[in-house]
């Protein structure tokens, strides 16, 4: 695979990928509307407020059923999101005023009662979706007003909401919902109990255009005051990492700069004189590592996730991701996983081969488990616990068997011929010096200098320059918060993919003047140590930041990001190893090693 072909490869991606991306924001309703015409409200899913996994099917609560449940036809990308949408019970025709309509009179058993008790207890929010704009709204409230005992509290369920719709000429613009307080009835003992289900509809005419309706919706996270904490946070990551890095580059030119003059010297005197320091391993400094086939597999893994992480921010620039595009994101993933699945082959079985690695073929299957093995076995738990629960995170079958013919179809094939043409591309490893027959042995070195608190080290400056950013992320995904300033994480993640490449050159050259040559895993290990640190942020995030609860948002939380983490751990760790093998190689091109 030359470079023209890697070009190639590129750009076919890209194309792939920007025109499932147009297909996707095609989806969006564009449609126009007479008067009285139906437009079409789908329910979504039901689900506790501050469990943003754990959500239910719209009509596993007792609400008034229509005489046929429909359900919407959707995407990959909106089943991975957990979306189930239905037709919502209540008619919503354009133009058209409703006030007090009624959607059903029904009488709640007991059982019935107790169920949307304990759902108004557990602050359940319900979605839908009106012309493919979302809504929102509580089904009940509880009233703690005065009591301190929770069996005195009384519950009550809302049976009236208020749909307030926007529009502009033929086009529905905005639409709100809002629950009548003073609408409730009373469900805090086990008893039978009448209930009229209403909804009054409100129509208003708006100056905004049709084309900015979904500003609304990314305006939250663009406000003045969370602006200036995105930007205090850059500044401040900006204003560190040039400090740090400035200091460290500083010492470090310098050291070397002593290095290679003390060396010349060294050679113009006497060439008998014993070398010291780095230069004194010239002979074991490019001898290849244990588990060569783990650490090109590890590199080939890291590679494909650092690609995957580019397409996605180039999408998210280009404005894919916009506000409630359902499943879009999650469709990028898969897609584009699949697609860049040749880049893992390539890049492992290629510098296994520069390693003279012979078995290949293995190395190529542990490539192609070492991150989705993992995460398989992650998502048949958690699956498992979302059908336990009935819960929407449960994938159907049919989904399951989309997502494994892709794997099948695209990914293996893919990674096959990527890595057939990573054997047969006959690149050299291109050492500066000759690997002696025996290892000098390394010398006894002080306990910072072993291979954790390395890891420590090199992990805490990079994770330093992002935590802030952190927040939102995971406000966003494991919350309720809206974010669209992917602008300002692209440089985010410009300025961590620097530190990280920096500090761990910068580590390898002290363990390198220490005379301890097994500087290959250490320098995959010091990269990718940031995705232990984000992980241990998810335990803060968790306990300290967030109201979540229960098995099974618990279980989906910590397994899903320890996925994300391991895929950082990955693609850290390549770009740390890369920095390293270009550091070492320039600074042992630069002296004469014989």
């Amino acid at each position: 695979m030359g470079r023209s072909c890697r070009n190639h490869y590129s750009v076919l991606i890209l194309a792939v990928i920007l025109l499932s991306a147009t297909e996707v924001r095609s989806d969006a309703s564009d449609h126009k509307y007479k008067v009285s015409d139906q437009v079409p409200l789908y329910a979504n899913k039901v689900g506790p407020f501050h469990n943003p996994s754990e959500t239910y099917r719209y009509f596993d609560l007792p609400f008034c059923l229509p005489a046929q449940v429909k359900e919407k036809k959707e995407a990959l990308g909106e089943v991975l999101n957990g979306d189930r949408l239905v037709v919502a019970p209540y008619n919503l025709e354009f133009l058209h005023d409703k006030e007090s309509e009624v959607v059903c009179k029904k009488k709640l058993s007991k059982e019935e009662v107790a169920q949307f008790r304990n759902a108004v207890s557990k602050d359940y929010y319900f979605e839908m979706y009106y012309d493919d704009l979302p809504l929102w709204g509580f089904l009940g409230k509880v009233e703690k007003t005065g009591k301190t005992d929770p069996s005195e509290y009384k519950y009550y369920l809302f049976k009236n909401i208020h749909f307030e719709i926007l529009y502009k000429k033929d086009r529905v613009i905005e639409i709100n919902a809002r629950t009548d307080p003073g609408s409730i009835v009373d469900i805090t003992d086990d008893k039978e109990v009448d209930v009229e289900f209403m909804y009054s509809v409100k129509w208003k005419e708006t100056t905004t255009p049709f084309e900015k309706r979904m500003e609304k919706y990314s305006h939250s996270s663009s406000l003045p005051h969370h602006l200036e904490i995105h930007w205090f946070s850059i500044i401040n990551s900006c204003v560190t990492v040039l400090l740090l890095t400035g200091f460290l580059a500083t010492i470090l030119m310098r050291v070397l700069k002593n290095d290679f003059v003390k060396y010349e010297h060294d050679e113009e005197t006497a060439d008998d004189q014993e070398e010291t320091g780095w230069k004194y391993i010239h002979g074991d400094v490019f001898r290849f590592p244990k588990y060569k086939s783990l650490l090109a597999a590890s590199l080939g893994s890291g590679s494909q996730l650092f690609t995957l992480t580019i397409f996605i921010f180039i999408l998210a620039l280009v404005g894919v991701f916009y506000p409630y595009n359902r499943g879009a994101l999650f469709t990028a993933l898969v897609v584009i996983y699949a697609l860049t699945s040749g880049i893992a082959g390539y890049t492992a079985a290629s510098f296994y081969c520069q390693l003279e690695g012979t078995n290949w073929v293995r190395n190529l299957l542990l490539t192609g488990g070492l991150f989705c093995g993992p995460l398989f076995l992650t998502f048949c738990f958690l699956n498992t616990v979302a059908i336990a629960y009935s819960a929407t995170a449960a994938l159907p079958f049919g989904t399951i068997v989309v997502i494994f013919l892709i794997w099948a179809l695209v990914t293996s094939p893919l990674l096959v011929l990527g890595g057939i043409a990573g054997k047969n591309s006959k690149a050299e490893f291109q050492a500066p010096c000759r690997t002696t027959k025996y290892p000098r042995e390394i010398p006894p070195l002080p306990w910072y200098r072993g291979t954790l608190p390395q890891m420590a080290m090199a992990g805490f400056l990079p994770f330093s320059a992002i935590y802030i950013e952190l927040y939102y992320i995971f406000a966003s995904v494991w919350g309720h918060r809206i974010y669209t300033i992917y602008s300002i994480l692209f440089i985010v993640f410009i300025i961590l993919l620097i530190v990280t490449a920096f500090i761990t050159v910068a580590l390898t050259y002290f363990q390198l003047a220490a005379e301890d040559h097994e500087w290959w895993w250490r320098s995959f290990l010091c990269g990718g140590s940031t995705g232990l640190f984000i992980y241990g942020y998810c335990l803060y995030y968790y306990y300290a930041r967030s109201d979540m609860s229960g098995f099974m948002q618990t279980s989906f939380f910590f397994g899903y990001m320890a996925c994300v983490c391991y895929a950082f751990f990955l693609m850290l760790g390549t770009v740390g190893f890369r920095a390293a093998l270009f550091f070492v190689r320039h600074i042992y091109r630069s002296i004469k090693c014989e």
